[in-house]
């Protein structure tokens, strides 16, 4: 019986206790907070799960979590599909190749907040330039900072610009990796080009799809720079996602209990929701 050697782990080891110190302590103190009420001073009184029972009874929570639910399925709706019909027009070989694939990695070097302070300037109605062309050029009424519809859009928008470049990059990672043997018996049997998608390309990129779909799941639903500095979460509250509202009840309230409260829970339903998304992608699998 061969015995497997299990002496890499000591090389791994470090670096799994170093991440485990720094997301524990930072957990362990918001779960403190979140058991407990402070008046300053470092005095704290016993609050026990009072907060929990605050937030999820609190119509604003709910609120907050439906739009929240509404822009990463819009995200998720239109970055999927989209990245990979993009993928799939890309060049396989040739001088095109690099530069495509340079073009579509730009929008990801962008930092975040300078995404939200270059839309905010691009699409203000009288001085951005896609704003000013709307209302004046097509006579298109359009105003981010008063028509709830039109912040929805223009969040939207350039959520797809930023991360559209991830879905492409993955798939075509897995496209490039698909032997041409398999394209050359589908051409000898005949096959559509759907058939083609169907049935070697879309099964193929299964994997770096499960990827692609968590990690938009998961950023898109923890966003907050982008929208922040673009919209502040207006007009009114129409684009208050979960994130920014729980910025506004810690550091613009300062109710350190329900903020630490709402965070646990935010944290348990992106675990959940991730969780559930990988089970589903994932079923049916045999390795």
């Amino acid at each position: 019986m061969k015995t497997l050697n299990q002496r890499a782990w000591f090389f791994v080891l470090p670096v799994l206790v170093l991440v485990a110190f720094n997301a524990l302590i930072p957990i362990m103190t918001v779960v403190n907070y979140s058991v407990q009420e402070t008046f300053g001073d470092n005095l704290f009184f016993w609050q026990g799960l009072d907060w929990f029972q605050q937030i999820l009874r609190s119509d604003r929570f709910h609120a907050a979590l439906g739009r929240q639910f509404l822009f990463t399925g819009l995200i998720l709706a239109i970055e999927i599909p989209l990245g990979i019909i993009i993928a799939l027009s890309m060049p396989r070989q040739g001088f095109w190749v690099p530069v495509c694939l340079v073009t579509m990695a730009l929008p990801m070097l962008i930092p975040w907040n300078v995404v939200g302070s270059m839309w905010n300037i691009f699409t203000l109605p009288d001085i951005g330039l896609l704003g000013y062309f709307l209302n004046h050029t097509l006579g298109i009424p359009y105003d981010m900072t008063q028509s709830p519809i039109a912040a929805w859009i223009t969040i939207v928008v350039m959520d797809v610009w930023h991360w559209t470049s991830l879905v492409v990059l993955l798939c075509y990672a897995g496209l490039m990796s698909i032997p041409d043997a398999y394209y050359q018996a589908a051409k000898i049997d005949g096959a559509s080009s759907w058939a083609v998608f169907r049935y070697i390309q879309l099964p193929k990129m299964k994997t770096v799809l499960t990827i692609a779909i968590l990690l938009r799941f998961m950023d898109s639903f923890n966003i907050y720079t982008e929208p922040f500095t673009l919209t502040g979460g207006g007009p009114g509250n129409s684009t208050t996602l979960l994130s920014i509202d729980l910025v506004k009840i810690a550091l613009g309230q300062f109710d350190l209990g329900p903020a630490a409260a709402m965070s646990l829970i935010y944290f348990a339903i992106t675990l959940l929701v991730s969780w559930v998304f990988y089970t589903v992608m994932t079923k049916g699998d045999t390795n």
